[in-house]
């Protein structure tokens, strides 16, 4: 199977080595593949433990469970990683249909790993003729839109 992520890898090659704590990431980029995979399969353990403790909430488990399962998740797209900064949009469905969440995210490295620290969203929207994030093969607008 690949990986949620979308990096054309292998799940058991990408991501899980990181979610089942065998590896740790060696990079930002990592990371953040990594913690969309969390998010795809509802792993709200992961996500917390993955960021900086000043921003981690135990009590956000059961939210980021609940969150990550009333939506499906239809891809990552990563736009930019450079050194501490990843810049991505993920893709997904709710009830009002599709959505993309653009994000510039930063991290640090703290006690030999990385860690998520924080991120700025961007008002964004799906253009109309790229290729439909439900991975059709169609244009958005002749499919989800």
């Amino acid at each position: 199977m690949l990986c949620y992520c979308d990096s054309n890898k292998k799940f058991t090659n990408c991501c899980e080595r990181f979610l089942k704590s065998l590896f740790k990431p060696s990079t930002p980029e990592e990371l953040m593949r990594s913690r969309y995979s969390a998010y795809v399969l509802g792993d709200g353990e992961y996500i917390v433990k993955s960021t900086v403790k000043e921003n981690r909430f135990e009590d956000d488990i059961a939210l980021i469970k609940e969150y990550s399962k009333s939506v499906e998740w239809l891809g990552l797209e990563v736009l930019y990683a450079k050194e501490s900064i990843v810049e991505f949009k993920a893709y997904y469905r709710d009830k009002d249909g599709i959505k993309v969440q653009h994000e510039r995210s930063s991290f640090v490295f703290e006690n030999e790993m990385w860690l998520y620290k924080e991120g700025e969203l961007f008002d964004s929207k799906i253009e109309r003729n790229r290729l439909c994030p439900c991975k059709s093969g169609k244009k958005y607008k002749k499919c989800c839109a």
